[in-house]
């Protein structure tokens, strides 16, 4: 199996060691701004509001208000739903409740991972911290 290309982002930083040329950057991402964080959107539950703010306040430096918020308001509304499903199994403990959070979680580390919460995904998108 080929060993994965590194993306052009990471061969700037590194000094493109391979001294091919590279594309230029496509697209300028637009910094956080104060008014971007108190736009929370109103129906977010507790898990949520978190989430959202662990999102725009320490991973503010990668994340694009333009390009990234409705991954991070999704994600934000699967973080209450596991909570949901979590708060069902804690009362039922059936088997499909269990199935219900497993999938939930399951796809809330998905969309995490897409906005680079994980260091395996932080070094794939050359961020270090």
């Amino acid at each position: 199996m080929p060993k994965p290309c590194n993306p052009n982002e990471r061969k700037r930083l590194l000094g493109n060691p391979g001294k091919r040329a590279l594309p230029q950057p496509v697209l300028e991402l637009r910094a956080v701004s104060q008014a971007d964080l108190e736009a929370v959107p109103e129906h977010l539950g507790p898990e949520g509001l978190a989430l959202w703010n662990s999102a725009w306040g320490s991973a503010a430096a990668w994340l694009s208000p333009d390009s990234d918020l409705p991954l991070v308001i999704s994600a934000c509304e699967m973080a209450d739903l596991v909570e949901r499903a979590r708060e069902r199994l804690n009362v039922t403990g059936t088997p499909q409740d269990t199935r219900a959070l497993t999938g939930l979680t399951s796809q809330l580390v998905t969309m995490l991972s897409l906005l680079g919460f994980t260091p395996k995904d932080r070094q794939k998108l050359g961020i270090r911290l």
